[in-house]
C-alpha cells in the first residue's frame, strides 16, 4: 500500500502548524497513522513540540527543502519508510518552499514506488495578502507561486480584514487559482470532513479520483519493466503534451549495462552513467500531464 503525501505550504506565519495540530487527530479518528516531516529554516525547530509522541516525526533543520538539503531529506524520508508504519505523510514546508521544487525534492525515483502524491494545502494570510505591495518582488512572486499550485487553498486570519477586504481578497486568489477551492478561516479551521472528501480518505476513492481530475498539477511515476531506446525516448520528450517542469530517474537504455541517471529541469534534458542498478523509477511533474497517455506511451518504448 503506498502512503498518500501532503504538503501543507505558506507563508511564514500563515498558520501551517496550526492547521497541522487539527490534521493530525482528524486522521487519526479515521483510523489512519500519520507522520510528520517538519522542515524549518533555522538550526533549531520552533514547531516539533506541537506534534504527539506517538506521531512519527522527522525534522529537516538549516535549509530549505527546495534547495539546499534535498539530500538530507531523501535520507529522512528513506528512514521513515525503513522504520515506521505509517499511512499518510504531512509535510510541513518553510515559508521559503516553492511548491514545484519541493514536490521535486519529496517524489524521489528511489522510493517513488512507495508514495502517492496527493496534493498542496497552501495557506494564506489575509493581513499579509491585504499589504502585499509592501513585499519585495521575490516574496511577493514566491506567494504567487503558492497559491497557483495549491489543490486546497485557506484564507485565513480573515478576522483581521473587513467583510469587503475578504470579498476582495477571495476574488483575487481565485484569479490566481481558479480550480482550487478555498476556505476562509480563522485559525486554519478547515471542516476536516469537507478536506477529506478532496483527497485525503482512503474510504472515497471516488471523490479522490474526482478530485484529481481537478488537479492542475500532476505527479506521475513509472516504474520500467523493459529497456528503451534513448533515441526513442528523447523523441516521446519532444512530443509529449502539456507542460513538464521536472523529470528525474533512472532509465534501463539498450546501450547501457545499468540503468542511467536522467534528469529534466527547464527544457534541458540530462543523461549521467550509473556504475551500480538503480530502482528503475521515473517521476515527472508538470501541468496538464495525462497519466494514462502517458503510461501507454512509455509502455509501448519498452523492448
Amino acid at each position: 500500500m503506498k502512503k498518500h503525501v501532503y504538503v501543507i505550504s505558506g507563508f511564514l506565519g500563515s498558520g501551517k502548524t496550526t492547521l497541522l495540530k487539527q490534521l493530525l487527530p482528524y486522521l487519526k479518528s479515521e483510523n489512519r497513522r500519520p507522520a510528520v516531516l517538519m522542515n524549518e529554516l533555522g538550526a533549531v525547530s520552533i514547531d516539533s513540540d506541537e506534534v504527539d509522541d506517538d506521531t512519527p516525526l522527522k525534522e529537516l533543520l538549516n535549509g530549505c527543502i527546495c534547495c539546499t538539503i534535498q539530500d538530507k531529506l531523501e535520507a529522512q524520508l528513506q528512514e521513515l519508510l525503513m522504520t515506521e508504519e505509517f499511512d499518510d505523510l504531512i509535510i510541513e514546508t518553510t515559508g521559503a518552499a516553492h511548491p514545484v521544487e519541493a514536490i521535486d525534492a519529496i517524489m524521489s525515483p528511489l522510493f517513488a514506488e512507495k508514495l502517492d502524491w496527493r496534493g498542496i494545502i497552501s495557506i494564506v494570510d489575509c493581513l499579509i495578502w491585504k499589504n502585499r505591495m509592501n513585499l519585495s518582488p521575490a516574496v511577493l512572486q514566491l506567494m504567487y507561486e503558492q497559491i497557483k499550485h495549491a489543490d486546497l487553498l485557506i484564507m485565513n486570519k480573515t478576522d483581521l480584514v473587513t467583510e469587503m477586504e475578504k470579498g476582495l481578497i477571495s476574488y483575487e486568489i481565485q484569479q490566481i487559482n481558479q480550480q482550487a477551492p478555498i476556505y476562509l478561516t480563522t485559525k486554519a479551521q478547515v471542516p476536516m470532513e469537507e478536506l477529506s472528501k478532496l483527497t485525503m480518505s482512503a474510504k472515497a476513492e471516488t471523490r479522490a479520483v474526482q478530485a484529481d481530475q481537478h488537479l492542475h498539477l500532476t505527479v506521475y511515476s513509472h516504474t520500467f519493466t523493459g529497456k528503451v531506446k534513448l533515441a526513442d525516448f528523447e523523441q516521446w520528450l519532444r512530443d509529449l503534451s502539456g507542460q513538464v517542469y521536472r523529470m528525474k530517474g533512472y532509465i534501463p537504455v539498450t546501450t547501457a549495462k545499468y540503468p542511467l541517471l536522467f534528469q529534466y529541469s527547464y527544457g534541458m534534458p540530462l543523461w549521467m552513467a550509473q556504475e551500480i542498478q538503480m530502482p528503475r523509477n521515473l517521476v515527472i511533474i508538470g501541468e496538464n500531464l495525462n497519466k494514462d497517455s502517458m503510461q501507454a506511451e512509455l509502455k509501448s518504448l519498452e523492448q
